[in-house]
C-alpha cells in the first residue's frame, strides 16, 4: 500500500462518495459511444446511379437502360454502375426513334460518360447523409474515408495536447472545458454548410472526445480505492461507453437524415454542466502539486459524504514535505528520458496502436456486412457489453501482462480465419468478425487500465495521453483498411488479423503490475523485463542522479524511504 492509500484508507472503499464519483465519471463518457461512432451513419454510402435529367423525357425503358452493367471487382458479379452511363445525346435519338434496347441497338456500341448532371441515391435505409449531399462519390469517392481519418486526426492532437495540460492544471477542468468542446463543436456541425466545414468542425470534435475520456479515466483511477479502481478503470467506463455505441444505432433507425441525427446526438452533451459541482478534483494529483489544504478539504468532504469521522491530521508534516518537494512539472518528453520508461513507452505505443487498427476498422465495417446495417452496428455494440465485463474478470484475477496478450492473439486469429471461410457462408463469416471484435474490445479496455496501472502518478495522465495518441496513428489509417474492400474482402482482415497476433506476441516483454502499488514517481516504476535479459536491470547515468537527489531529500528529513517491489518480486 502507498503512502497516499494509507493515509486515506479511513475512507474505505465503497461509501457514498465513491459511488458518485463512479457513476457521475462513468455518465460523462456516455456521449463518447455515439459521437465516435456516429460516422458510420452519417457518412455511409447508399446505393447511387448517375441522374437521367427528366428533360431529356426518355421513356421507362430507355431510362433504365441508360445505365451500363459492369463487373464487380471483388465479387465478379454484374451490376449497375455508380459512376457512369451511357451518353445520352445518344441514347436520345434512339429512344425518339421508338428504337428498343438490346433488340435494335446494341448497347456495348453505345460510348458512356461520367455522371455530368450528378447522381440519385436509393432513400430506402437514408433520407440523407453527407455522402448524398455533397457527392462524396466515385472520382471524390476518397473523401469519404479522410473524413472519418480526420476526426481521429482530432482525437491525435487531442491526446497530445490534453494529458500534459490536465497533470498541469488538474483533472477536472481539462475533462468539462473537453466535454463542452465535444458538445458545441458537433452543434456547429448539424449547421455545416459544406463538407470542407464540416472537416474542420469533425476535427474539434474528435480533438474534445479523447480529452474527456481519458480525463475521466485517469480521475476515477486516482480518487477510487484499488478494489473499486480495478472495476472502473476494465468494466466500469467502458460499459457506459458501450451503452452509448447501443443507442446510436437506435437514434439512427429512427432519425434517417444526418443533421437531425447529429441534433439528437448533441443535446444530452449539455445536461452535463451540472455534474462540476458534483465531480470533485484528484486529491492525489493535488498533493502531488503540493496543494495539500485542497487535498484534505476534499477528503473530509468525502468523509462527511460517508458518514465518517475524518482522522484530525490526514497527512502529516513530513509526507507533505515529500509530496511537496516531489512536485516537480513533468512532461512528454519524461516517458522516453530514461531507458527503462522508454521502453515501455515504446512498447505500450505499438500495441496501443494495433489495437486501434482492429477496433475501430471492425467498428467502422458494420456498415458494409452483409444484412441490415442498424442491426449489424447494433450487434457490434452489443458484442462489447461482456466483453468489457470479462475484461474486469481478467484484469481482477488474472496476470495483467497475460490477459493482454491471449486477448490480442485470439483477436488476430479469429480474423485470420475468416479468409478460410467459403463466400457463401456470410453469417460463418459475421460470426468469426463478431468474435474478432469481442477479442480486441477486451483488450483495448484492459490495455486502457494496465497503461495507468504502470505509470506514476506525477506523468499518469500525460502517459496515457500520449499511448493515446499513438493508437490514433492506427485509428486515422482504420478508415482505409476498410477502403482496401474494394480491391478484396479478404484483404483488411489478413492485414488485421497478422498485426494483431504479433501485437500480442510483444506484449509479452511488458513488466507485470498485479499486485503491484500504484507508482507515485518516476523511480516507483516496474522494471521493463524485455525478452533477453540476463543480468539485472541496473539504473542509468539520468536515473542514478535523480535517485541519489530523492535520496538526499529524504534523508535531510531523516525517514527512511518507502520501498516498491521490483518485477518479479
Amino acid at each position: 500500500m502507498t503512502d497516499y492509500e494509507a493515509a486515506t484508507a479511513f475512507l474505505g472503499e465503497w461509501g457514498r462518495f465513491q459511488r458518485e464519483v463512479f457513476v457521475l465519471l462513468c455518465l460523462t463518457v456516455v456521449p463518447n459511444g455515439f459521437t465516435g461512432m456516429s460516422i458510420v451513419f452519417i457518412a455511409d454510402t447508399p446505393q447511387h446511379q448517375c441522374l437521367i435529367p427528366a428533360h431529356l423525357n426518355l421513356t421507362a425503358l430507355w431510362r433504365n437502360s441508360s445505365i451500363p452493367q459492369v463487373m464487380e471487382s471483388h465479387s465478379g458479379m454484374l451490376v449497375r454502375s455508380q459512376c457512369s452511363r451511357y451518353r445520352l445525346e445518344e441514347v436520345k435519338v434512339f429512344s425518339d426513334r421508338g428504337l428498343l434496347p438490346g433488340v435494335d441497338v446494341d448497347l456495348s456500341n453505345v460510348s458512356t460518360e461520367s455522371c455530368v448532371d450528378g447522381w440519385e441515391y436509393d432513400q430506402s435505409q437514408y433520407i440523407s447523409t453527407i455522402i448524398s449531399e455533397w457527392d462524396l462519390v466515385c472520382d471524390n469517392s476518397w473523401k469519404s474515408p479522410l473524413t472519418s481519418s480526420l476526426f481521429f486526426c482530432g482525437v491525435l492532437a487531442g491526446s497530445f495536447i490534453s494529458g500534459q495540460l490536465s497533470d498541469r492544471y488538474g483533472r477536472k477542468i481539462v475533462l468539462f472545458v473537453t466535454m463542452g468542446v465535444q458538445a458545441v463543436f458537433t452543434l456547429c456541425q448539424v449547421f455545416s454548410p459544406s463538407w470542407t466545414i464540416f472537416c474542420v468542425f469533425h476535427f474539434i470534435v474528435g480533438l474534445g472526445h479523447i480529452s474527456n475520456y481519458v480525463a475521466a479515466f485517469v480521475l476515477g483511477t486516482e480518487i477510487l480505492g484499488p478494489g473499486v479502481r480495478t472495476i472502473f478503470s476494465t468494466a466500469g467506463v467502458n460499459l457506459f461507453f458501450g451503452a452509448g455505441y447501443i443507442l446510436l444505432p437506435l437514434f439512427a433507425y429512427f432519425i434517417r437524415d444526418w443533421r437531425m441525427l447529429l441534433l439528437a446526438l448533441t443535446l444530452p452533451g449539455f445536461l452535463y454542466v451540472p455534474l462540476w459541482w458534483y465531480i470533485p478534483e484528484s486529491p492525489r494529483w493535488l498533493l502531488s502539486q503540493g496543494r495539500v489544504e485542497e487535498a484534505e478539504a476534499i477528503l473530509r468532504n468525502a468523509a462527511k459524504r460517508n458518514k465518517i469521522e475524518s482522522p484530525p491530521v490526514i497527512f502529516g508534516p513530513l509526507q507533505k514535505e515529500l509530496q511537496c518537494a516531489g512536485s516537480k512539472v513533468h512532461n512528454i518528453c519524461d516517458l522516453l528520458r530514461s531507458r527503462n520508461i522508454r521502453w515501455i513507452s515504446l512498447t505500450l505505443w505499438l500495441v496501443w496502436n494495433t489495437v486501434a487498427i482492429a477496433y475501430f476498422a471492425l467498428s467502422l465495417n458494420t456498415a458494409n456486412l452483409h444484412g441490415n446495417a442498424y442491426f449489424n452496428s447494433f450487434l457490434s455494440a452489443v458484442v462489447e457489453m461482456p466483453a468489457y465485463i470479462l475484461s474486469w474478470v481478467m484484469f481482477r484475477w488474472f496476470s495483467r501482462r497475460l490477459s493482454l496478450s491471449s486477448t490480442l492473439f485470439m483477436g488476430g486469429l479469429f480474423l485470420l480465419f475468416i479468409k478460410l471461410i467459403p463466400s457463401n457462408l456470410v453469417y460463418l463469416g459475421i460470426t468469426l468478425e463478431m468474435l474478432g471484435k469481442f477479442a480486441v474490445t477486451v483488450a483495448f479496455s484492459i490495455v486502457y487500465a494496465y497503461t495507468a496501472e504502470l505509470y506514476p502518478t506525477v506523468v499518469r495522465n500525460t502517459a496515457v495521453g500520449a499511448c493515446s495518441m499513438a493508437s490514433r496513428i492506427g485509428s486515422i489509417i482504420a478508415p482505409y483498411f476498410i477502403y482496401l474492400r474494394s480491391y478484396s474482402i479478404s484483404l483488411p482482415y489478413i492485414l488485421m488479423g497478422s498485426i494483431t497476433a504479433l501485437s500480442g506476441l510483444l506484449s509479452l516483454l511488458l513488466p507485470e503490475s498485479y499486485g503491484m502499488p500504484l507508482p507515485d514517481a518516476i523511480d516507483h516504476m516496474q522494471h521493463f523485463p524485455g525478452c533477453c535479459r540476463k543480468t539485472p536491470y541496473t539504473l542509468t547515468h539520468s536515473e542514478e542522479k535523480e535517485n541519489a537527489a530523492d535520496r538526499k531529500s529524504k534523508d535531510g528529513l531523516n525517514k527512511e524511504p518507502h520501498r516498491y517491489p521490483a518485477f518479479g518480486e
